[in-house]
């Protein structure tokens, strides 16, 4: 118990019983936690929507949402071919329905021969569906112009967010003088400092430049330790973590948000490879992807995965025991996950439909990818404009930084 005896005394005497959990005996760090995604303006958006469903005369007639990127809250529709694929894994009795096109009924069928019971019901193994991190290291190696990638060495979990706070748990520890420090660049995704918080981190801030479209300097970094947009970016990072001896985290949630005419995205992993020796043997890295952002925006459906590079293979085993107490990901949101990675090709009956709104396809630009973090325009406009990158890293005791992989 965790009860102060003053406390316990005072609440004797006036004849009540001391609330066990208070904020006086409640973790600390968690009253740190601040998520502006989800803060006080957000409580008020939805008071103001609820008094606007009431009648009550405002000022105005809607509340627009610019906290969060949730694309079908703001009225977009999902993707057909998506959706078939997980209702025919929802509810298989669909797979005799003349409604549904043959190549979203193989895929579902394909999927359901993996799950335990052949039910989606079915806890997956802690890691995710065997058959689905097959189907992402697939998606990474055509991502990545044949790089091999290991479906062991890849994670499904419940979003970007929840991989990106696993691997913030393995790296934090210490106390007082000795907490790691996590390099994130300002402007952040609120994500990183709330977990940092919650995790008693320290956040070590370093600054992206507007003027040059958010660019990240190097010398920036190096400030803050005593977003990245280029490949050339990408290599003074890589350089600068693995001279620093710093573990990389790469948040590519927007890699197939490439829009400027000849731009293509360039994963950290794929830039790490390219660089050779002994970049490619020795920097570690974890990249993240989601089904929440890009073209798909599945965002409630809580899709992801986390691919690990020249990880610690002890330290990847205490990883893999850190995701088997939370049993598995949500199994909807891992076929949906495979679903995006592994568009209709031009020969099945849905390609035309899928590449028709989402402008994506096996056949297609990039085999199915492209993009970098965000939108990326030509060039910024004065005004309120947004950070084209996120990364997390951490700096200090064992040190390591984060970056963000971008289009060029």
């Amino acid at each position: 118990m965790a009860l102060r005896a003053g406390d316990h005394n005072q609440a004797a005497m006036n004849g009540l019983k001391e609330k066990v959990l208070t904020l006086d005996t409640m973790n600390p760090c968690v009253q740190r936690v601040e998520y502006a995604v989800r803060g006080p303006i957000v409580l008020r958006a939805l008071e103001l929507e609820q008094e606007l469903r009431q009648g009550v005369k405002k000022p105005f007639t809607e509340v627009i949402r610019a906290n969060i990127g949730d694309a079908q809250a703001m009225g977009q529709k999902p993707i057909t071919f998506l959706r078939q694929v997980l209702a025919l894994c929802v509810h298989p009795d669909l797979l005799n329905s003349p409604d549904f096109p043959d190549d979203a009924k193989r895929r579902a069928q394909r999927i359901l021969q993996a799950c335990g019971g052949h039910s989606l019901g079915a806890y997956s193994i802690s890691s995710g569906i065997q058959l689905i991190r097959e189907d992402v290291a697939r998606y990474i190696e055509r991502r990545d112009g044949g790089i091999p990638a290991d479906p062991n060495n890849i994670f499904l979990s419940t979003g970007a967010s929840d991989a990106i706070v696993t691997v913030l748990k393995l790296l934090v520890l210490g106390e007082g003088r000795t907490r790691t420090g996590v390099l994130i660049p300002i402007p952040q995704y609120p994500l990183y400092s709330a977990a940092l918080a919650e995790l008693n981190a320290v956040q070590v801030d370093y600054y992206l430049d507007e003027e040059r479209a958010w660019a990240l300097d190097v010398a920036e970094l190096r400030r803050a330790l005593r977003q990245v947009q280029t490949r050339e970016c990408i290599e003074a990072v890589i350089r600068f973590a693995f001279e620093e001896g710093l573990f990389l985290l790469a948040d590519e949630v927007y890699q197939d948000n490439v829009y400027a005419e000849g731009s293509q995205f360039h994963s950290f992993k794929k830039v790490l490879t390219e660089m050779g020796l002994p970049y490619a043997a020795q920097q570690e890295l974890a990249s993240f992807h989601s089904v929440s952002k890009g073209f798909m925006g599945e965002c409630g459906f809580r899709g992801g995965y986390v691919e690990v590079v020249n990880m610690d293979a002890a330290v990847q085993q205490q990883m893999q025991k850190l995701r088997s107490v939370r049993l598995c990901p949500p199994t909807p949101g891992q076929v949906l996950l495979d679903a995006v990675l592994s568009p209709p090709a031009p020969s099945d009956p849905s390609f035309a439909q899928f590449q028709a709104v989402s402008g994506r396809g096996r056949g297609g630009r990039g085999h199915g990818v492209a993009g970098g973090r965000g939108l990326r325009a030509p060039s910024p406009r004065p005004g309120l404009t947004s950070p084209p990158s996120t990364a997390a890293g951490e700096a200090g005791g064992a040190g390591r930084a984060g970056g963000q992989g971008q289009a060029h």
